[in-house]
């Protein structure tokens, strides 16, 4: 279960797709890989999954055919269409981190609810239908996605809470019932920064906000893993190199925040020097926008990092609902679009 830089750890999640006591034995085992990888860089690769290679294809092959499209084009399904719902397009620089413009542009997609869903009636912002472009087989594409990484979410925090030793609906029962599911599709030019000048980043050093992020990557690579100091080394930063046939997943701050510290959501960042069109397709496993977020165990001794995060802000301090958090710092990413669609 190592990766090729046996930093960090590619994990076989078949046993939760089998039946009988060898895949018992094989699901004990994955927890205990799990617990390893959560605990030290907060990053693992999943193998063994069963979404299809060719659902994978045609999702990027459609999403190589949309943002090859003319800008005006793409724009049809801007993100100020969407209102409450916050889907749709951005353009190139119109995503920022740390209130710097990403080189990226992308397309935000979630649950898909109609307009005379009780959330979406009831103005709930996340909630609502998708804007899809006029690509054939765009949608279905896009919807048969989320359904197939919903089900792996669901199995992973089924293996996640055998790794913290809890029951195994532990998550399902009190956050991913009805979870926040959140997928963007991006679109990162090659950053053709001169050598010696600052580079252009994707997407800079952040931490995800939810529980758990399943990343399918193009072949391009250029996602880069901030590990944490220990044993005298200073944090340092890493590849995660592309891994075919795999998923590279990450914990987020409601995990962090819900073990104390133990599991960390590690900072991370993007940036293209493949000298192509890279392609990502994160999909979020969150709980759900109303759960309130409880520390798992209330006797562990928490630490403050705040000094040491990103954006210097402690996930263990914040009072509210998980879409209170959420809304936070989706704010700060679109500050244009925060007035009228939050």
């Amino acid at each position: 279960m190592s990766s090729p830089s046996s930093e960090i750890a590619v994990i076989d999640i078949s046993p939760f797709w089998a039946e009988g006591p060898s895949a018992e034995r094989g699901r004990e085992a994955v927890a205990r890989a799990l617990a390893k990888a959560c605990q030290s860089s907060g990053f693992f690769y999943v193998s063994g999954h069963p979404v299809s290679p060719a659902l994978s294809q045609r999702l990027e092959a459609l999403s190589r055919q949309f943002f090859a499209l003319p800008l005006e084009e793409k724009s049809k399904i801007a993100m100020e269409h969407a209102g409450r719902a916050w889907r749709g397009y951005f353009p190139l620089g119109g995503e920022l981190t740390s209130g710097k413009p990403d080189l990226k542009e992308g397309i935000y997609f979630g649950s898909e609810l109609d307009a005379q869903h009780p959330l979406v009636k009831a103005g709930r912002p996340l909630h609502g239908p998708n804007l899809f472009p006029a690509l054939q087989g765009f949608r279905e594409t896009v919807l048969e996605y989320l359904s197939e990484l919903s089900q792996v979410g669901h199995k992973l925090m089924e293996a996640i809470g055998m790794s913290l030793g809890l029951p195994r609906d532990y998550f399902h029962s009190r956050y991913t019932r009805d979870p926040l599911l959140l997928f963007r599709i991006f679109h990162y030019p090659p950053d053709l920064s001169p050598a010696g000048t600052e580079p252009r980043w994707g997407v800079a050093e952040h931490t995800d906000y939810g529980l758990l992020t399943i990343l399918l990557q193009d072949s391009n690579g250029g996602l880069q893993v901030k590990l944490p100091a220990q044993r005298g080394q200073e944090a340092r930063w890493i590849d995660a190199p592309v891994i075919p046939g795999s998923f590279v997943c990450n914990i987020g701050d409601m995990l962090d925040r819900m073990t104390g510290g133990l599991y960390r959501s590690t900072p991370h960042r993007v940036r293209n020097i493949s000298g192509r069109d890279r392609l990502s397709f994160p999909f979020f496993f969150d709980p759900n926008f109303e759960a309130k977020i409880a520390a798992i165990d209330t006797s562990r001794h928490i630490v403050d990092d705040s000094e040491q995060r990103w954006d210097k802000a402690s996930v263990h301090s914040f009072s509210g609902s998980y879409g209170d958090y959420l809304l936070g710092k989706i704010g700060k990413v679109f500050p244009d679009l925060k007035e009228t669609a939050l």
